[in-house]
Parts: C-alpha cells; sequence; structure tokens
C-alpha cells in the first residue's frame, strides 16, 4: 500500500513537471483580476483592471470585457481597435479601453457615469492565437440618496409616533434610532421599496413613551462605506399624553416603599460588606501589580523578537523607527512647481488660490491629452542608509474641486516637466490620493480609513520603500526588490484648493495606536504564550 503510494506521488510529480515545461515552451498565460470587489460611487466613473502573466504586449489579441454570458459584451478589442457590434445598449457610449500599459499585458475597461445596474459579476478575457483565458472581477455601485428626514405622526397610545424617512439610497441603509444620551432605541417598523432605478425607499417608525427622551435622532449608514447622515428631532413635553393624579400617587407612594425597604437590607448587609470589599481592593491591587509587570515583561520579549527579524513584520510602526534614522525634511523650492506655495520654513507646501485644477489625471491619459502635476522634491539626498520622515496631509473641503496628492521618494533623474507618470518605472515610488481612493500605480489599496499622517520607510540597504499610517501604526504598503538609479529624494504632489501637505518635525509626537500598539496586542492576548509562539513576525 505504501509502495503504492509512493508511486502514486512520483507520477503526479512528473505531470506537473511535464506540464510547466510544456507551458515554458509555449505561448500559455493567465488572466489575472483584483482579488477584491471594486466599489464605486453612483454616477461616478471606475475602471476594471485585468493584466496577464506572465507579462507580454496584449496588442495583437482579443480582448472582451463581459457580464455573465460571452455575447453580453461590455467592451470587444480585436485586430488593434474597438469592436462595437456586439456591445450591449447600456454600455455604448459608457465605456472605453485604457491600453498605456498594453504592451506589458496591463488594460482596463473604464466606464463612465455607473448606474445601480452595473453592479455585479464581469469577466475579462484574452485570446492570443488559440490560447486564451478569462478572469472574473466584481463591481459593486453604491448611492447616497437624500435624509433622513424625521418628523411627528401624532400621538398614539401612551406616546408620540415618530416617522424617519429617507430616498435614493443603494444599497439599502441601516436606519438605527437614538436618544440624547447616544442609547439606540429598536424600531417600531422599517418598510424598504425600490423605484425603477433600483434605488431604495425607506420609512422607520417609532412610539416614543418616555417624556424623558424629549430628543431623538434617526440615522442612515451605508453598509459598504459606512457614511452616515442624521437627522435629530425635539418633542416638547406638552405633547405627550398626561397621566392620571391618582396613577402619579400610587407611583410615588411605590417609590417611597421600595426607598425604605432597600435603606432596611442595605443596614443589614452593609457593615459585613465593608470588610469584604477591603480584602478585594487589595486583592487586585496586587494583581493589578503582578499582571503590570507580566506585560512589561512580556513587552520586552517581544520587542526583543521583533528586533532580531523586524523586516518580515509589517506592522509596529513606532519599532521600526527605531531601525532607522530620523531625517527633518525640508522642501527645495528650486525643485517647486510655480503654482506651489512653500511656507518659510519649507516644512509646508499648497497650492495658490487661482492655479488651474486638472481634471482626473487618469481620464486625461487615456484620452492623450495633457495634463500638468505640480510636485516639488526635499533638499535631501539618499544614496545609502535607511531613513525616515512622516507626512501630515490636509484635504480641502470646497465644493466642485477635485483634490489629489501622492507622496514618497523619486530619483533625481525623473522628469516631472508639465504631467508625468508617477510609477517606479518612470523611478517614482509613491502611494497617491484621489476620488476618495488610495491607490499606487498598479492597484486600489482598501484600508480601514485613510491615513492623514504617514510615515515614509526609505531602506536603501534592502531596496526597500515602506508606508504606514501613524495614526494607527498600521502598514499601508510596501515597494520591495526595487532597482534605485541616481540620487533619491523626497517627493510630494498635491492638487485642489485647500489641500497642503506639511512636513512633521522629528520631535513631534505622534498619536496613541489605539489598535495596533504593542501593549494594547499584549493586552487582548492571553499572557500565557508559549515562549516558543512570535505572533510578531509573520510566516
Amino acid at each position: 500500500m505504501v509502495g503504492f503510494l509512493d508511486f502514486s506521488l512520483l507520477r503526479d510529480f512528473f505531470s506537473l513537471l511535464l506540464l510547466q515545461v510544456s507551458m515554458w515552451g509555449s505561448d500559455s498565460f493567465l488572466v489575472i483580476s483584483p482579488s477584491e470587489p471594486i466599489v464605486a460611487m453612483l454616477g461616478m466613473d471606475t475602471v476594471l483592471p485585468c493584466h496577464v502573466s506572465p507579462a507580454m504586449s496584449a496588442e495583437n489579441m482579443e480582448l472582451r470585457w463581459f457580464r455573465s454570458e460571452f455575447s453580453e459584451a461590455v467592451y470587444v478589442y480585436q485586430d488593434g481597435m474597438e469592436q462595437v457590434g456586439e456591445q450591449l445598449v447600456d454600455f455604448k457610449g459608457r465605456a472605453e479601453l485604457v491600453k498605456d500599459y498594453i504592451t506589458e499585458g496591463r488594460v482596463s475597461v473604464r466606464i463612465y457615469s455607473l448606474r445601480i445596474s452595473d453592479s455585479g459579476i464581469y469577466k475579462c478575457f484574452f485570446k492570443k492565437g488559440s490560447e486564451f483565458q478569462e478572469a472574473t472581477l466584481e463591481l459593486k455601485v453604491i448611492g447616497l440618496g437624500s435624509g433622513p428626514h424625521v418628523f411627528m405622526v401624532g400621538p398614539e397610545g401612551t406616546g408620540i409616533r415618530l416617522t424617519c424617512t429617507g430616498k435614493r439610497w443603494f444599497p439599502q441603509p441601516e436606519v438605527q434610532w437614538k436618544d440624547a444620551m447616544g442609547e439606540k432605541i429598536p424600531s417600531l417598523s422599517e418598510v424598504e421599496t425600490q423605484d425603477d432605478d433600483g434605488l431604495f425607499q425607506i420609512e422607520a417608525s417609532l412610539i416614543v413613551r418616555d417624556s424623558s427622551k424629549r430628543e431623538v435622532s434617526c440615522s442612515m449608514k451605508n453598509p459598504f462605506f459606512g457614511q452616515e447622515q442624521v437627522e435629530t428631532i425635539s418633542i416638547p413635553e406638552s405633547f405627550f399624553p398626561r397621566t392620571s393624579p391618582w396613577m402619579t400617587a400610587f407611583a410615588v407612594t411605590f417609590i417611597i416603599l421600595g426607598i425604605f425597604l432597600g435603606a432596611v437590607v442595605f443596614l443589614a448587609w452593609k457593615e459585613r460588606q465593608e470588610k469584604k470589599r477591603a480584602q478585594e481592593a487589595q486583592t487586585e491591587k496586587e494583581k493589578e501589580s503582578k499582571d503590570k509587570e507580566s506585560l512589561e515583561k512580556e513587552l520586552g520579549r517581544r520587542k526583543q523578537l521583533y528586533q532580531q527579524d523586524w523586516r518580515k513584520a509589517k506592522l509596529y510602526a513606532d519599532w521600526r523607527k527605531e531601525q532607522f534614522e530620523t531625517v527633518a525634511v525640508t522642501l527645495d523650492p528650486d525643485t517647486a512647481h510655480h503654482n506651489l506655495i512653500l511656507s518659510e520654513n519649507r516644512k509646508q507646501v499648497s497650492l495658490m488660490g487661482n492655479a488651474p485644477q486638472n481634471c482626473d489625471a487618469s481620464v486625461r491619459q487615456g484620452q492623450g491629452e495633457s495634463e500638468t502635476i505640480f510636485s516639488v522634491l526635499g533638499q535631501n539626498c539618499f544614496t545609502t542608509g535607511r531613513h525616515y520622515w512622516e507626512i501630515e496631509v490636509n484635504i480641502g473641503t470646497e465644493v466642485g474641486l477635485e483634490p489629489r496628492w501622492a507622496v514618497g521618494v523619486c530619483s533625481d533623474t525623473a522628469e516631472r516637466d508639465e504631467w508625468f507618470v508617477e510609477s517606479p518605472e518612470k523611478n517614482f515610488w509613491v502611494i497617491a490620493y484621489n476620488k476618495g481612493v488610495l491607490f499606487t500605480h498598479l492597484e486600489f489599496l482598501s484600508l480601514r480609513q485613510h491615513p492623514q499622517r504617514i510615515g515614509v520607510f526609505l531602506d536603501l540597504e534592502d531596496k526597500d520603500v515602506s508606508f504606514y499610517n501613524m495614526v494607527d501604526g498600521s502598514h499601508i504598503y510596501s515597494f520591495t526588490g526595487i532597482t534605485f538609479y541616481g540620487t533619491l529624494r523626497p517627493y510630494l504632489s498635491l492638487q485642489g484648493a485647500g489641500t497642503y501637505v506639511t512636513i512633521c518635525s522629528a520631535s513631534d509626537d505622534t498619536e496613541n495606536y489605539p489598535e495596533s500598539s504593542p501593549k494594547n496586542h499584549l493586552k487582548s492576548r492571553d499572557m500565557g504564550v508559549a515562549q516558543e509562539a512570535n505572533p510578531l513576525l509573520p510566516s
């Protein structure tokens, strides 16, 4: 039996090896799409990216994006041009191919003016000769509707009926009532309907019987992005139905009797509990002292483990800083775009009020038009060592403008005239923000929250550039295995009136890390962890 198993394993190994060799000698490839759903706002634009692996030119391939059926074409590219004959009517004039990196096998379809009906599963199909592959990706379209609107319907029984309404939401929002103290109140009823566009209309009802809850709020929250809208209503006391005098007298008498009985029981119980409380307090104090000592020992042990192999641990930004030299970055006015304003200490940069506001650069790039990126370099130059600095980003709130920023490093050989691509191929290693989305040159970054204070870790020894959210200490993104050319310098770019970027001083203290600090991790774990376990270092 054992011999049969050994033969079976050996046969499978040789089959896999032959398959791999045959792929090396052919034009076989894989099509790869984002593993996470693409989330976009109703009425906005989005892209559906796919690429081939290994990288190869897709200029002479047949490319097709379709829905559930092959014939339900969203976009078709064949013989080097768009084929509109098979395209669904709903996507005509709303879909275009983004092929700036088609020679590398990376292409996307941009869909304009998103509709609710655009939500769902898509497939991208690549065909070269007789070889073809496809990949699946998901698009979720969300809509923030109007409301909530709260109003009093009138008295009902012993209370007041309130109604909360909202219109044109997608998906169905979460409705929550709260009193003035922030305590949740369950809805009496909720009714949801959908209009012809698939958008939800919500009506939730509540009966307030407690006259002390005269201020009530209703909130509606999008379950995907977590955006919440709230409206509060105040109910005059005179609107509540009045209780009869005998009911008031009965309630007062009942309360007095309850207080009397409670006092008798309390006096009999108090003396016995005094000694017990004193003993428990002493025991708790000793336990807290031991726990604190154990926590400090465990923290020291884990920090030692972290320092032994910190390169593998993409967490604990405050410990990571100890391995890097803190740099006092200042901005170089000679490298600043003429529409940028630098502060006197050269630690802050903003955009002139009358500067032109670019459209979405990725859109313009697809249309072949030239736009300007407003950028500036730091005066600091790096060729060796490990260096660290922090940047604080503030986004403008003016209506109608599209704030955008990018931070990181670039080579002094990088071209920065007019419009350019901030990508490693052009000697830029940055993360960027645009239209509420954080991304790199290749992918969108899904984070719990968008960072405002960013730590940049430049490791020229291990050829790595990493970014951390210095508010909660979480890892954002890392460029690894980089080949650097020339001297590296800090890099910033921004767009949108009211948006400005500040270089944080080396002496500035970052905020506490409520979710990822080492002490909080230790408090949330069992202190009896085996010594061999190493939760700091990922496998």
